[in-house]
C-alpha cells in the first residue's frame, strides 16, 4: 500500500441543507464525523459553516489528512475549479477549490456530489464491476452521476447528469434559484416535493398519523418516511406519488442511457423500497425494452454517506497526483 492509501482524507458533502464532513482511513472507514445545518445562510457563512465543520472533524482524529474532497450542488469549470451554476446554494463563479485551500491549508478538490457519489459506488460499493449505470442522489434536489463503458462520466460542460431538472410537469412548479424551467423532476421527487405531497395528503386524511405529525409543525420528509416504515397509510400514499413520479425520470435515463444499473442514494432514499417499488412499476410499465425488465433499480451500498466517500476518495487522487505517495 503506498503511502497516500494509508493516509487520512476528508470527504465533505455540501447540500442544501446540510455539510456533512468526515475523516476517512485507507479502508473508507468514517473515523470522525460532523454535521452542521446550512439552509438559508449568506455565501460568507456559508463558506465558514464549511470551514468550521472540517476543522471540528479534522480535531477527531490524531492523524492529519493529507487532503481534502468536497462534493457540492453544482457544475464547475473543472479548468479553474469555479462553480458556474448552484441552484441550491449562493455559490455561483466562486473559485470554491481556492478558497477552501487556504482556509483550511490542505489541498482541496471539488466536484458535483452526484458525481462524488457515482465515484463511491462504482468504486467500492453497489456499481463495482458495472459498465453502465447511473447512481441517483435524492435529497434536497435530484443529481445523477454518469457511469458509461466503465468511467465516470461528466459531459462537455462538466453538466452531465442534471437529472433533477427533466422537465415532467408542463406548467408545474417554478424549479428555484439557477434554473429557468417549470416542472423539473426535482419539484416532484426529492425532499421538499415528499413534504407538499404529504401536507396535502394529510389534509385529505385528517385522522391519520401524518396529519397529527402536521398539525404539530412543519413536515419533514424524514418524519414522513419514519411514518410510512411504521404503516400509516397516509404517509405511504404519499411517498407511493413520489415514487411514481421518481419513475418518469427512470423511463427517462432507461431510454436515453440504457444502463444496465440505477443506484439510487441520499436522503430520500431512506424510504427504500416503499419508494422504489412505485418507481419501478412505472418503469416496467413506460419505459422501452429490453431496458423495462432488465435494468436494475436499487439502494446505494454507502446510502446517504455515498458523497461524502466519493469525496474522500477524490482527495486520495489529488493527494497522489500532488506527490504525497
Amino acid at each position: 500500500m503506498n503511502k497516500v492509501a494509508a493516509e487520512c482524507t476528508i470527504g465533505v458533502d455540501l447540500g442544501g441543507t446540510k455539510v456533512l464532513a468526515g475523516v476517512l482511513d485507507a479502508d473508507l472507514g468514517i473515523r470522525s464525523r460532523v454535521r452542521h445545518e446550512v439552509a438559508g445562510l449568506s455565501r460568507p457563512d456559508l463558506i465558514d459553516v464549511i470551514v468550521a465543520t472540517v476543522e471540528e472533524a479534522r480535531r477527531g482524529v490524531a492523524d492529519e489528512p493529507v487532503a481534502v474532497g468536497i462534493g457540492v450542488p453544482a457544475t464547475f469549470d473543472h479548468s479553474t475549479g469555479r462553480v458556474v451554476r448552484s441552484t441550491h446554494l449562493p455559490l455561483m463563479d466562486l473559485a470554491i477549490e481556492d478558497l477552501l485551500a487556504e482556509r483550511l491549508g490542505l489541498p482541496v478538490v471539488a466536484d458535483n456530489d452526484a458525481t462524488c457519489a457515482a465515484i463511491a459506488e462504482h468504486r467500492a460499493g453497489a456499481a463495482v464491476g458495472v459498465g453502465n449505470a447511473v447512481v441517483m442522489t435524492l435529497g434536497t434536489g435530484i443529481g445523477a452521476g454518469l457511469v458509461m463503458d466503465g468511467e465516470v462520466r461528466r459531459g462537455s460542460h462538466g453538466a452531465a447528469g442534471e437529472l433533477g431538472h427533466l422537465p415532467v410537469e408542463p406548467g408545474g412548479l417554478e424549479c428555484g434559484l439557477g434554473c429557468p424551467g417549470r416542472g423539473c423532476l426535482e419539484t416532484r421527487v426529492s425532499g421538499p416535493a415528499l413534504e407538499r405531497e404529504a401536507e396535502r395528503v394529510a389534509i385529505a386524511r385528517p385522522q391519520s398519523e401524518l396529519a397529527k405529525a402536521a398539525a404539530n409543525g412543519p413536515l419533514r420528509g424524514a418524519r414522513v418516511v419514519e411514518l410510512a416504515h411504521d404503516g400509516d397509510l397516509a404517509a405511504l400514499e404519499a411517498l407511493g406519488i413520489v415514487g411514481q413520479w421518481l419513475g418518469t425520470g427512470l423511463v427517462a435515463i432507461a431510454n436515453l442511457l440504457d444502463p444496465e444499473l440505477v443506484v439510487v442514494g441520499g436522503g430520500l432514499a431512506a424510504a427504500g423500497d416503499l419508494l422504489l417499488e412505485p418507481a419501478r412499476s412505472v418503469l416496467r410499465e413506460r419505459a422501452m425494452p429490453p431496458a423495462a425488465l432488465e435494468m436494475e433499480i436499487i439502494p446505494a451500498k454507502f446510502g446517504a454517506d455515498a458523497g461524502l466517500i466519493g469525496a474522500s476518495l477524490l482527495a486520495r487522487d489529488r493527494a497522489a497526483r500532488d506527490g504525497n505517495g
